[in-house]
């Protein structure tokens, strides 16, 4: 039995190398199956971050973009409308030429004085216009509150409802933008 004994116990001790062999070959692919679930984890992680980088990039651009829209349009605009200002004191002197033009000189030297002052009032309208400044149209047009203040309204012959009779004081237009409104008077 002796050698028996020895055969089964060499048996049993090959059975359980080859066991031990089997378990470290299965634990070696569980730790590679780790690792590589490890690396994925790791990969995923990496990925998550360079997205999550690139779309700050893209807000930080389109945040510069309309930045740099806005400052353009911006400069673009105070360039139309740089004259605003000194255009809109301008206008009471304006509104006293016309004044000063619609008294009829009586004399030689009224008669002159008249003309120079049509002269320097030509030239004021010149400069105007070259500016882009317009006087707003009303007698005869229908009434418009972005263009007309109404501050009477009247009952004439001869004029349909909303259509402006006389014109109290001249509007002014710089381009597209409305320095003051036209004083009017509405037919009701």
């Amino acid at each position: 039995m002796s050698k028996e004994n020895e055969q089964q116990e060499k048996a049993e001790q090959k059975e359980q190398e080859q066991e031990q062999e089997m378990a470290d070959v299965m634990e070696g692919q569980v730790i590679e199956e780790q690792e590589e679930a490890d690396e994925v984890s790791v990969e995923a992680a990496h990925q998550a971050e360079v997205a999550e980088l690139n779309n700050r990039l893209l807000r930080v651009q389109a945040d510069y973009d309309n930045f740099r829209r806005r400052s353009r349009e911006e400069k673009e605009s105070a360039a139309k409308y740089r004259a605003q200002g000194f255009v809109e004191e301008l206008l009471p002197a304006l509104d006293n030429f016309e004044r000063a033009l619609s008294v009829n000189p009586e004399g030689e030297e009224a008669t002159s004085l008249a003309q120079g002052l049509n002269m320097v009032y030509n030239q004021l309208q010149e400069a105007l216009k070259k500016e882009g400044v317009t006087v707003i149209e009303t007698v005869g047009e229908t009434f418009d509150p972005h263009l007309h203040q109404a501050v009477m309204q009247v009952e004439e012959e001869g004029f349909e409802s909303n259509q402006i009779v006389e014109e109290l004081q001249k509007g002014y237009k710089l381009k597209d933008r409305v320095l003051r409104p036209s004083m009017v008077k509405v037919n009701a």
